[in-house]
């Protein structure tokens, strides 16, 4: 039997001071002996996991050094990535291998998508009642 949490929906602060209610998932980035917690927005529709470039930088990674080169596409098309890989600690899961592309903006926010967020993690949105469970697919 694998393991499920429900979460709250949290606001995401948008543009003008305004918000909206959005599946937004706490949790523990680590890399190089440094942990980072994050607030991410799971999004089924992101083909890849993005992470904004100073929780990068707090976790050790250097810009110059890492020249995995990744494309992002959509309304991120405008900013360079590079390819890393964290450990993901959700409350109540153990912890996960996680592929980011790591910005070079902070204009970007933290997501969780397809790859490969979405391949170790199942999700269910129960929008109605603002909240969304995650279920473990490791047994």
């Amino acid at each position: 039997m694998s393991t499920k949490v429900r979460f709250p929906y949290k606001v995401l602060e948008l543009d003008a001071g305004r918000g909206m209610l959005m599946p937004i998932l706490p949790l523990r980035l680590s890399a190089n002996e440094k942990h980072v917690e994050a607030q991410a927005l799971l999004d089924t529709g992101s083909a890849v996991n993005v992470l904004p470039f100073a929780l990068g930088e707090a976790l050790g990674f250097n810009w110059n050094s890492n020249s995995m080169k990744v494309v992002l596409t959509g309304n991120l098309s405008r900013h360079p990535a590079r390819a890393i890989v964290l450990d993901g600690l959700v409350e109540g899961f153990k912890s996960a291998r996680l592929a980011f592309a790591w910005s070079r903006s902070d204009a970007v926010p933290c997501i969780l998508g397809q790859v490969n967020f979405f391949d170790e993690f199942d999700a269910c949105f129960f929008r109605a009642k603002f909240q969304f469970e995650l279920r473990s697919k490791r047994h």
